[in-house]
């Protein structure tokens, strides 16, 4: 069962993005572990097993690139797949979180359709041989 770990200070998204992943079904079932901050998806993260992390961008103390970083260069972390999320959907932005490693970069307002899509991608790359699980 796919394990997804989402970082979001928003309530709304972190439901909508829960929604979105379990009711896939060509996903099958998925277990989402939510995570209300970057400092919260630190704690999280060595506790568990995940297939992907989509972390939103703008959140107070930790941010998702301070967050992908760290996941970057975490030994245990670094092949973990990660989908960035945010507000500021620029050019200018999408290339500062792919430069520093995010794996794909979503903008919001995204629809199911298109996370599902995306999360399928990226779950199904890191398991035909894709880089290590974190």
């Amino acid at each position: 069962m796919p394990r997804v770990l989402v970082v979001d200070d928003s309530l709304t998204t972190r439901g909508f993005v829960r929604s979105a992943l379990e009711g896939e079904s060509a996903l099958g079932e998925v277990e989402v572990v939510e995570a209300v901050s970057g400092f919260d998806a630190l704690r999280l993260l060595p506790r568990g097993t995940y297939d992907l992390v989509i972390s939103d961008i703008n959140m107070p103390n930790i941010n998702g690139l301070e967050l992908l970083q760290f996941i970057r260069k975490s030994e245990r972390h670094r092949g973990l797949p990660v989908v960035l999320i945010s507000t500021q959907s620029s050019d200018r932005d999408r290339q500062r979180g792919l430069a520093l490693g995010a794996n794909a970069y979503l903008a919001k307002p995204f629809t199911e359709a298109e996370l599902r899509t995306l999360v399928l991608e990226q779950i199904g790359k890191a398991s035909a041989g894709g880089p290590a699980r974190g």
